[in-house]
């Protein structure tokens, strides 16, 4: 693939959005567009935390990024079901050591909507339902899709004065999961 200067542009995988810094997954998250269809992302995506917002720039960054790419974090993604192409469903999957073991938790609808980063077009994840308990319900999430089959995306919480940014996470179709 050929980036703006003409030259080879690296490959994006999980492990190049995890090198970058929050402003460039910022950046990139911007430039980026909604997929067509949210058939895109059916399936189980490998997903990744990436950066969190005010850990990038400090001695912690490499220790979280680390621990976010590890066989021991919590979250491995989300488990998609598109009944269109405009709407759909979702469950995020959880590894919980002992007793628990892996867990579908807290489920999503998706649709089409503007971005509350920059209002753009992007793929939302809605978790106001009333299944989710209230904590989990203020979470705003977004993708949209950064290379084919790689979805980037911001996680907020629904504060007072509108969603406030907590961190970047990334979906990998291409990736296979732990489900």
């Amino acid at each position: 693939m050929l980036n703006a200067t003409g030259s080879v542009a690296p490959e994006l995988t999980l492990d190049a959005l995890a090198a970058r810094t929050y402003g460039e997954l910022a950046a990139l998250y911007r430039d980026a567009q909604k997929p067509r269809s949210l058939h895109a992302v059916d399936g189980a995506p490998k997903g990744r935390m990436l950066a969190v917002r005010g850990v990038d720039k400090t001695p912690l960054a490499p220790v979280v990024r680390a621990f976010a790419a590890s066989s021991s974090f919590v979250w491995d993604g989300k488990t998609y079901q598109a009944h269109s192409d405009d709407e759909g469903e979702g469950i995020n999957r959880i590894s919980i050591a002992g007793a628990l073991g892996r867990q579908n938790l807290f489920p999503f609808h998706t649709r089409f909507g503007a971005s509350a980063v920059d209002g753009q077009p992007t793929l939302v994840l809605d978790y106001d339902l009333a299944v989710n308990p209230p904590w989990i319900r203020k979470v705003h999430d977004e993708i949209r899709e950064v290379a084919p089959g790689l979805f980037l995306g911001p996680a907020m919480w629904k504060g007072a004065d509108g969603p406030a940014m907590v961190l970047w996470f990334a979906l990998d179709t291409r990736v296979p999961s732990n489900a």
